[in-house]
């Protein structure tokens, strides 16, 4: 025989997100400002909601850490419409920082060496760090001297507006080096 099941506990809510408001308001009293902006004072919160309500607005808590909690008379709706609003501007103009790669060989000519030192200049420009890729084949593992001359050079060449934030260093048939911009003060 199987034993009974057991009884099925139906979904836990969400946690609350966002600013509290109206009866999701948990203290007894908080500081009331009016929607023209007036301080009326500390109030009992039940008593503040129907003052909000007959004003035709929600009770939004703005300032939760506050002794008492600061409660505005404002519509929710479009107060969580604008809190959106600005943390979606706000990411908008955060830049991430990328890494970009230049691959080279160790027996580069100067003209192709000075086409890949711009774009790097480029690159350090917009923000960018930078991996510097020198691919050995096979002799040139027989001279690893010669890929670690050119990296000093590429290091040199822009000692101005990046610093060195990987050194050189040998990966199986290549040799990798990061470069990332200076702060803005430094250059």
């Amino acid at each position: 025989m199987r034993p009974p099941l057991s009884p099925r506990r139906g979904p836990t809510p969400p946690p609350f997100q966002g600013p509290r408001y109206n009866e999701f308001i948990q203290e007894p009293k908080v500081r009331v400002i009016d929607d023209e902006g007036e301080n009326l004072g500390v109030l009992y919160t039940k008593e503040a909601i129907d003052q909000a309500k007959e004003a035709g607005l929600d009770l939004v808590v703005v300032s939760p850490n506050a002794d008492p909690p600061v409660a505005k008379f404002l519509d929710v709706g479009k107060f969580k419409f604008e809190a959106q609003k600005k943390a979606n501007a706000a990411k908008k103009k955060q830049k991430r920082q990328e890494i970009k790669e230049i691959k080279m060989r160790p027996n580069i000519d100067d003209h192709d060496y000075m086409v890949k030192m711009k774009k790097v200049n480029e690159f350090i420009d917009d923000g960018d760090k930078v991996k510097v890729t020198l691919r050995f084949r096979g002799r040139e593992m027989a001279h690893q001297q010669l890929g670690m001359e050119l990296l000093n050079r590429v290091q040199e060449d822009m000692a101005e507006t990046a610093k060195v934030e990987a050194y050189p260093r040998l990966e199986g048939r290549q040799m990798l080096m990061v470069l990332a911009p200076k702060p803005k003060g430094q250059a």
